[in-house]
């Protein structure tokens, strides 16, 4: 999902949307085993919602498609 970043932004800030939100939902991935997932949740602290989503954000770059680079790292 495409956010607003936080801080000064210049002309653009309060118009474009170019922070990058990436959900992962732990309980859903196939990927791993029940102690591989356990082991994410602990690792992600703060970044676990509820929901059982692990909440990246990106907002280093001025652009929607870095900070998309920078969230899937």
């Amino acid at each position: 999902a495409w956010v607003r970043s936080p801080g000064p932004g210049g002309q653009n800030v309060n118009k474009l949307a170019t922070a990058c939100q990436l959900r992962f939902r732990v309980g859903g991935t196939t990927l791993l085993d029940e102690a591989g997932r356990e082991r994410l949740r602990r690792l992600a602290g703060r970044r676990l919602t509820r929901d059982d989503e692990i909440l990246i954000e990106a907002h280093r770059h001025r652009s929607q498609e870095g900070n998309r680079r920078d969230a899937l790292e």
